[in-house]
């Protein structure tokens, strides 16, 4: 067996396969580490370069003699990606899933008994299967089993946002091949996630390894919701025209009917969740990563994977269930570190629906509580006044300062002191219990306070309660503002199909004026145009160009992008795996004029470069 590579190696495999001039970050410390047959847990954020801490380790440990990797990979699009990529980039790599025929599966088998492959990607269920564990028995047994990779480690925890049972079988190959190393990977854990995946995968020795959480690409927005199609629509027109997005929505005939009606309003939206047909999904999934401009409306059935890297928007018109959800849904966006946006919009009934989730959920108590903690984290992040991001990342353990682009940053919303109108309506739901011991729904409490005058206050004679019209004189929208706050503290209760109001024991505290109550005041936040974004002279600026390219380099761009889809089209795969957007951003600036010169741009790697680089000096050298 030969020794294992040292940092030049590693460095050399960088530039020489991927085009890269340097390690970001952690990469070197994790490379060097799980070269030398380290195992290691790894925290970093979407986009910030995970995939190479096991891909050049991958590469390193086949060269020295070392055998295969065994990736794990939990949906079928990411392997048929990752692998198209690698081949690329002149790596031998395959993966084995219900796509391939048998004779294709056989091929693979194959190729990876011979050890010829240098990465296999695999799902958790294919990798415990008695078959295949007898497969990397006998690698194992000739030294011919390198590393294994298991991605998206969190779906190991059930404190982690994405729990699969399949995942927890994954402690045998400690068991099994304890000499091998193994390199779990993850965008989002806290610090009980973390503490779970080392528990149940036997990572006890392994080295933790957390980059920064922090996105400075990615602006945060919130917005309580205010007719939320309309502030959708808008969002995307005045912002995010021609741009890729994600739209997610909690159930699925909400997303349908939102694709539908971004479609009817000339927006390019596809529905995808888990209740459309696989061939239906796969299409439009294909469509969003082929395709420019195209917003998708979708479950959270939509995302791991997906490595579009030039999304530029991801937008909620549903409170996720907690920030590891909301962190790793909002990180699809930027991938390609140009500016991106995070822009929710939230209302009482998303509160009031994730309690009642969590509450009627069968789970135990302490699941419960853990579920509560959680989302009380991400109503807290909802409702701040102060820096959006400085929020996040406290959340996961990281001290920052303020961002200066969040909403918060940019727009500081005014706060006024709603102790007294707490006060108020907790009064209200006394009355409520008092006066016959019925309970009311949110829009009923509401109107009693305002004093509105509707058939169901006349039938419950509820005019003549004390609380009557003692919050004339605020607006609905602050009231709203006012319950969703109490209940996301947990002073108010909901229960029921029809979530009818209750206080919880804490409400006695308030009620009394020991508890302070400051809230934003509601406002409708300013329009500020397309995200640096600026026009150019001479036309419209192309799906996915950077802002900085003058009218010459945006046509070199636009032509590139052109032989990009052929040769896409050809391969059948995502024009991104050919090339990212920034990379033929930076030909079109910097224009090469010889095979050297275009060596040097990131992202170009030897392979790339012998299979398309006359081609692209080629178009280059075209008159634009």
């Amino acid at each position: 067996m030969s020794q294992i590579p040292h940092h030049p190696v590693l460095l050399n495999i960088l530039q020489e396969v991927f085009g890269y001039a340097a390690f970001r970050g952690a990469q070197e410390a994790i490379i060097q580490h799980v070269t030398g047959s380290g195992d290691a847990l790894v925290l970093m954020p979407t986009g910030g370069g995970k995939s190479l801490c096991y891909q050049i380790p991958a590469i390193a440990r086949h060269r020295a003699g070392q055998g295969v990797t065994v990736v794990v990979s939990p949906l079928i699009a990411l392997m048929h990606d990752q692998v198209g990529a690698l081949e690329e980039a002149g790596v031998h790599a395959a993966f084995l899933n219900s796509t391939l025929s048998n004779e294709q599966a056989s091929q693979v088998e194959r190729e990876m008994m011979r050890g010829r492959l240098v990465m296999l990607y695999a799902a958790p269920e294919r990798i415990t299967n008695p078959r295949f564990l007898a497969q990397l028995d006998s690698l194992y047994e000739r030294g011919l089993l390198s590393l294994f990779a298991i991605d998206e480690a969190h779906c190991v925890s059930q404190w982690g946002h994405d729990f699969r049972s399949e995942y927890l079988a994954l402690s045998l190959l400690h068991e099994r091949y304890p000499e091998v190393p193994r390199i779990a990977l993850t965008a989002t854990a806290d610090e009980l996630t973390r503490a779970d995946i080392i528990e149940r995968l036997r990572l006890e020795e392994a080295r933790v390894f957390i980059s920064s959480f922090d996105r400075p690409n990615i602006r945060y927005t919130i917005v309580e919701k205010d007719k939320p199609r309309e502030q959708l629509l808008r969002f995307i027109r005045e912002e995010h025209e021609m741009d890729a997005g994600v739209v997610y929505c909690q159930s699925r005939k909400k997303v349908e009917e939102t694709a539908d009606w971004l479609v009817s309003e000339g927006i390019k939206a596809l529905p995808y969740h888990a209740g459309l047909d696989a061939s239906l999904r796969q299409k439009h999934q294909d469509r969003f990563l082929r395709e420019d401009s195209i917003v998708m409306v979708a479950t959270i059935a939509f995302g791991m994977g997906i490595d579009k890297p030039d999304v530029r928007f991801v937008a909620h018109l549903d409170l996720p269930k907690n920030i590891e959800s909301y962190y790793q849904e909002t990180g699809r966006a930027g991938r390609d570190g140009e500016a991106a946006e995070a822009w929710m919009a939230y209302g009482l009934a998303d509160v009031v629906n994730q309690r009642r989730m969590i509450d009627e959920s069968p789970a135990g108590e302490e699941f419960k509580k853990g579920q509560r903690g959680k989302l009380d984290a991400l109503l807290a992040l909802a409702e701040a006044t102060d820096c959006r991001r400085v929020r996040l990342l406290a959340y996961f353990g990281e001290a920052s300062t303020s961002c200066g682009n969040c909403d918060n940053c940019l727009h500081p919303p005014a706060t006024w002191d709603a102790t007294e109108s707490a006060r108020k309506l907790l009064s209200c739901i006394y009355r409520f219990h008092q006066n016959g011991g019925q309970r009311f729904g949110a829009g009923h409490l509401i109107d009693v306070l305002r004093g509105k005058v509707t058939d169901k206050v006349t039938q419950y004679g509820h005019q003549s309660l004390s609380t009557w019209g003692v919050g004339a004189d605020l607006p609905e929208t602050q009231w709203r503002a006012v319950l969703r706050q109490l209940i996301s503290l947990g002073h108010v209760l909901t229960e029921g199909e029809y979530m009818t109001l209750a206080l919880a024991d804490s409400a006695r505290a308030v009620l009394k004026g020991e508890v302070q109550l400051l809230l934003r005041v509601p406002t409708v936040a300013p329009k500020r145009g397309k995200l640096s974004r600026v026009a150019k002279p001479g036309g419209a600026r192309s799906a996915g160009a950077p802002e900085d390219l003058d009218a010459s380099a945006q046509a070199l761009f636009d032509q590139l992008k052109a032989w990009r889809a052929e040769v896409a089209k050809e391969h059948s795969l995502p024009a991104y795996v050919i090339f990212q957007n920034v990379t033929l951003a930076e030909m079109a600036r910097r224009r090469p004029a010889t095979l050297e010169e275009l060596a040097g741009i990131s992202g170009v790697g030897a392979k790339k470069l012998e299979a398309y680089g006359a081609e692209i000096l080629r178009v280059l050298g075209e008159d634009g």
